[in-house]
């Protein structure tokens, strides 16, 4: 069923489609059908010459991003999808137009499987790096219409989130459940991306674990100049009756208010950065979970606390020797 010529026997029913599980560990499951069959394509969609041998693939255009987060299009907003709207690979784009250095979006093209025909509003050029950029993406129902293939299907690829195990786990649970469908994950994606998440993993516990230290550093010494600065303000209060834990206790609390402040701004810029940093680089913006915000928020404070140490020093300052300036 991978190989991109269409047969009775190389093909799936579509309603393997309603068999494939929406979620894994509650986070949503996408599955986007293909068709392969292989044609020709024409630049110029009057006249039927200089023809390109290439492969016609049938899926839903709308859905695509969802699971080929990574490709490149030429147009960051494609025009108008319709049912005569194709994407085409950029090596398919080079070779149409060569003197021009490639097909442009808002061209037509025509599609030839056989003495069947389509004519094809190019509504992007995309790179994927790999073997996706000799293909002309149509809609599944077209190509299912001209290679008289009603509700067939060559594959189905899935997006499946979550940790090398739980994809894994979900894999043989789809072999359980599809006896007489060949299901296997793309490995050098699986694996490569399981080595990757593994040193960022480690690289970011090192980071973090980096910042932590320094934010204690950076609140130990405002807090060393707090406990100089204010040397007068203390020794005034255990003047009038303050007890010094009491007085232990506002420094304190103005440790853990600047902590909370910090944490609650600091989190959400970080948030934000990793979201746009993810578009930015994978083409696909972070989804953080939410225990993430209040657990950062709440280390912050913990460490401005622990760090306030210098604030000790106030527990012996004696009045008389403020007032006398020997403080």
């Amino acid at each position: 069923r991978d190989s991109p010529n269409a047969s009775q026997n190389s093909v799936l029913a579509q309603a393997v489609l309603a068999q494939l599980p929406t979620t894994n560990n509650g986070l949503p499951v996408y599955a986007v059908p293909f068709l392969y069959v292989v044609g020709e394509v024409f630049a110029d969609k009057d006249a039927l010459k200089d023809p390109h041998p290439v492969v016609i693939t049938g899926t839903d255009l709308d859905s695509l991003r969802l699971v080929a987060p990574a490709w490149k299009f030429e147009v960051h907003t494609p025009l108008r999808m319709n049912d005569e709207s194709c994407l085409v690979g950029a090596h398919v784009a080079e070779q149409l137009h060569p003197q021009n250095g490639h097909l442009s979006a808002g061209a037509k093209i025509l599609l030839r499987f056989g003495t069947q025909t389509q004519v094809c509003d190019v509504a992007n050029v995309f790179s994927a790096g790999g073997a996706e950029d000799d293909q002309v993406l149509i809609n599944l129902s077209t190509v299912q219409r001209l290679v008289s293939l009603s509700s067939r299907i060559s594959l189905v690829q899935l997006s499946i989130p979550g940790t090398p195990v739980e994809i894994q786990s979900c894999v043989a649970s789809l072999r359980q459940r599809l006896p007489d469908v060949d299901v296997r994950p793309i490995r050098q994606f699986t694996e490569g991306e399981a080595k990757i998440y593994d040193r960022i993993s480690g690289i970011l516990s090192a980071t973090v674990g980096l910042v932590l230290v320094l934010t204690g550093l950076c609140v130990m010494a405002a807090m060393t100049n707090v406990a100089m600065e204010r040397r007068n303000d203390v020794g005034l209060m255990k003047a009038i009756g303050g007890a010094t834990r009491r007085v232990l206790r506002l420094f304190l609390a103005e440790a853990a208010i600047l902590g909370l402040t910090g944490g609650v701004l600091g989190a959400a810029i970080g948030i934000l950065l990793s979201m746009w940093l993810g578009k930015a680089v994978f083409g696909v913006a972070a989804q953080p979970r939410l225990i993430v915000y209040p657990v950062a928020v709440a280390l912050t404070i913990v460490v401005a606390i622990a760090s306030a140490y210098p604030l000790r020093r106030l527990a012996n300052i004696r009045p008389a020797s403020v007032f006398r300036g020997e403080a």
